[in-house]
């Protein structure tokens, strides 16, 4: 507790003491993430600069407390929950555009930046800022990073790491330098490519070079309802058969159609298994060409209504309904926890069959809202975190659908990572000299357990998740 009070004081200094905090009632905020894990900091930190950070990190070295570097906490694994009782780095403050230039089409951002931030402000260059995550109005591109996360419209132009030029990053010593850069090309060693994705354990990124996008001359979105499930999922590997690679090709189920009809009334038909949200977008020939391609592709799979959002108010109202679908769960049960595992897409029929098999076997309701397009499943078990042995069913449930996932040829995650939740299952996917050879990254960039501890790859180390969940409502 001393050397606590001790580090509080130290961070205090640094960053000044308004930015500290280290009272239970102000770190209970802290305590959780989107994912069904818990873990209470000894302190949270908010730096103003990267050279604060630097400061922060040498401060906690020095005091041996590991350092958890958080966004806005929207991750769904684990990946910023202080379960070694660390010291939270929030990154509230940094949230600024460094730079723009919108003729080499490249930005320079802080961490703690919104990523909707970033396309809202360079519209007017016709630019855009590609990786989207449902989580975007709030999520940060820092955890962007740090996730290697995706969103609907990662099918055509890829996720997170395929725009990401550079990163500024404080290494465990509080050393700062750059990785890669904010060129497209850097000859030698990709150690960029290696940052992203590893969830804050190597070392802490203070600022991102990220590569932006025209605006496409035309969209056009089409959705069509299936009146069953194998149907809408033979159609998602049909469309891309045909030589047809959408900016989005997203899914939702019946549960979820139910979630979100009340809230956002898209308009979905009310018999409908399945909707698929189609989007395709670029110049203005190629989408009048590809539109009327997957409207046949859709009625070959017994689509029994089709319908195309031609203006930006009903696009808008269709992605409102699927971004939101998450937060519209809680008209159906007061908790959710999310699997993320993907698979083949020829393997989708067989998978969402397995799916609704799980949620029978654990007697609770699973929800489908998801990536359809890149195989990227989102099965979300719906339970009350009140009712006895309800956790219990959805950790089974979520291990056996990764499981399936990975027996079908596919793999743990497609966006969220695996932090905490998913460590159990790495021996299904890579073997002992995998991990061996993973594990030999930290001690290259010398970070050691300073980075947030237990998380990703941390053999022998997990545990099973605490109690409590994300509330929906």
């Amino acid at each position: 507790m001393a050397q606590t009070a001790e580090l509080i004081r130290e961070l205090e200094g640094i960053v000044g003491p308004d930015f500290v905090m280290w009272r239970p009632e102000d770190l209970l905020v802290y305590e959780y993430d989107g994912s069904i894990e818990r873990g209470a900091a000894c302190a949270v930190v908010v730096p103003g600069s990267a050279e604060e950070v630097a400061a922060v990190v040498k401060a906690a070295r020095r005091h041996d407390v590991p350092l958890v570097p958080r966004g806005a906490g929207t991750n769904l694994s684990g990946g910023s929950v202080a379960r070694k009782a660390g010291l939270v780095l929030a990154f509230t403050r940094l949230n600024r555009i460094l730079e723009v230039d919108p003729v080499n089409r490249v930005a320079i951002v802080e961490p703690g930046l919104v990523n909707l931030k970033l396309s809202e402000a360079v519209a007017e260059h016709g630019l855009y800022f590609v990786p989207d995550p449902s989580s975007q109005k709030v999520c940060t591109i820092g955890g962007n990073v740090a996730e290697n996360a995706g969103g609907p419209h990662c099918l055509a132009y890829g996720v997170t790491t395929n725009h990401v030029l550079g990163v500024e990053v404080v290494l465990a010593d509080g050393t700062m330098t750059w990785l890669g850069s904010d060129t497209r090309e850097t000859p030698g060693y990709d150690l960029r490519g290696v940052f992203v994705g590893s969830e804050g354990t190597l070392g802490i990124i203070t600022k991102i070079a990220v590569r932006l996008v025209a605006l496409p001359e035309a969209v056009h979105t089409t959705v069509a309802a299936f009146r069953r499930m194998d149907d809408a999922s033979q159609a998602v590997t049909d469309i891309i058969g045909n030589s047809i690679v959408p900016g989005a090709l997203e899914m939702l189920d019946r549960v979820a159609i139910t979630a979100v009809e009340p809230v956002f009334h898209p308009g979905y038909p009310p018999d409908a298994e399945a909707v698929l949200l189609v989007e395709v977008d670029g110049l203005r020939e190629t989408v009048e060409e590809q539109a009327p391609r997957i409207e046949e592709v859709c009625r070959a799979n017994n689509a029994n209504d089709i319908w195309n959002a031609t203006e930006a108010a009903q696009r808008e109202q269709l992605w409102a309904a699927r971004k939101g679908a998450f937060g519209a769960f809680g008209n159906l049960a007061p908790n959710y926890s999310m699997a993320d595992g993907v698979v083949p897409r020829t393997r989708l029929p067989e998978i969402m069959r397995r799916v609704q098999d799980v949620a029978a076997e654990v007697e609770l309701t699973i929800a489908n809202v998801f990536h359809a397009g890149d195989g990227n499943l989102h099965p979300c078990i719906l339970f009350d975190e009140r009712k006895p042995g309800d956790l219990e069913k959805v950790i089974t449930g979520n291990g056996r659908i990764l499981e399936a996932c990975v027996a079908a040829g596919g793999a743990l995650s497609g966006e969220h990572g695996i932090g905490v939740e998913k460590q159990e299952f790495l021996p299904l996917v890579f073997s002992e000299a995998d991990m061996t050879a993973m594990a030999r990254l930290k001690p290259a960039f010398g970070a050691g357990d300073s980075f947030n501890p237990t998380k990703l790859f941390s053999p022998g180390e997990h545990a099973a998740p605490h109690a409590g969940a994300e509330a929906t409502g």
